[in-house]
This record gives C-alpha cells, sequence and structure tokens, in this order.
C-alpha cells in the first residue's frame, strides 16, 4: 500500500526529469575536470546517449535504478499499488534499453553503463572518483564494453 496519497504521488513523479539528473550533473563534472571533452543526448546518435565522446568512439549512459529495472538492487523495486503499471513500464524501458545497446553495438560504438547506485549514497565523492577512474582506463582502453555497478566497490 502506497503511504502517500495519488495526487501527491503523482505531482512527485512528474517531477523526475530525463535529462540533466543529479547523476549525470556529477559524471559530467568529473569527466570535464579529468580533461575528457564530450557532447550531450546527441540526436544523431541511436538511443540519444547521455554522454558522447566521439573520439574515443564511446557513448556513456546514466541509469537510474528504478526506471531501468536494474535487477538485484536495492533501489529497485516495483511499487504495489498499480504494480501491473509499473511491471509493464519497466518491461518496456528494459527492451528500449536492450535494442539501443544491440544497435550502438552493431554500428562500432563503444558502451558504458553506470548505475544511479554506483555514485550514490553515503561516500558519494569517493564512489565518484573511483567511477571516473575505471571510465577513464575504459577510454584509453581498447574494450568495447563497461558497467559499473555499486557492486563495483564492495
Amino acid at each position: 500500500m502506497d503511504i502517500v496519497i495519488p495526487e501527491k504521488r503523482s505531482l512527485l513523479m512528474s517531477g523526475i526529469r530525463s535529462k540533466n539528473t543529479k547523476p549525470e550533473i556529477l559524471i559530467r563534472k568529473e569527466l570535464f575536470k579529468s580533461g575528457f571533452r564530450y557532447r550531450l543526448n546527441v540526436k544523431n546518435v541511436f538511443g540519444k546517449p547521455d554522454i558522447v565522446l566521439k573520439k574515443f568512439n564511446a557513448v556513456i549512459f546514466i541509469h537510474g535504478c528504478f526506471w531501468h529495472g536494474h535487477e538485484g538492487c536495492k533501489n529497485f523495486k516495483i511499487p504495489s499499488s498499480n504494480r501491473e503499471f509499473w511491471v509493464a513500464k519497466i518491461d518496456r524501458n528494459r527492451k528500449r534499453d536492450a535494442e539501443v545497446l544491440n544497435y550502438l553495438h552493431a554500428t562500432g560504438w563503444r558502451i558504458c553503463i553506470i548505475w544511479e547506485c554506483a555514485i550514490r549514497g553515503k561516500k558519494q565523492l569517493q564512489k565518484t572518483d573511483k567511477t571516473i577512474s575505471k571510465i577513464s582506463k575504459w577510454l584509453r582502453s581498447k574494450r568495447i564494453w563497461l558497467e559499473i555497478t555499486s557492486d563495483a566497490y564492495k
């Protein structure tokens, strides 16, 4: 049972942005400080990745654990009210994510996914430093794929 009345829940959910979220801004600032230059939400790159580093032929997605259905994450739980809607919504998001990643991979892009849980919490700055270090090493390597979750820091 939801502890918030439907009108309040609707107001809360409508305030959630799809671009320029706190995790995105945090990663962008740190990447810039580290000397990386990028473009944001490039329309002519399929799926409009959050960050595009053309020089490295790489894209970075910063996924919210709830909205992208991060399995096994403490930040992902299907709400008990209107459960059918949320299950369908998260499933659509996952399918779209898979299509985007498959297409980008097939067209030669290198892909990094940073889950919100990896850069959120008590030790946020320490986690962000480690995340930027991992991204920096990945960009300079030839590896095609990088996924960063909170498990990376245990």
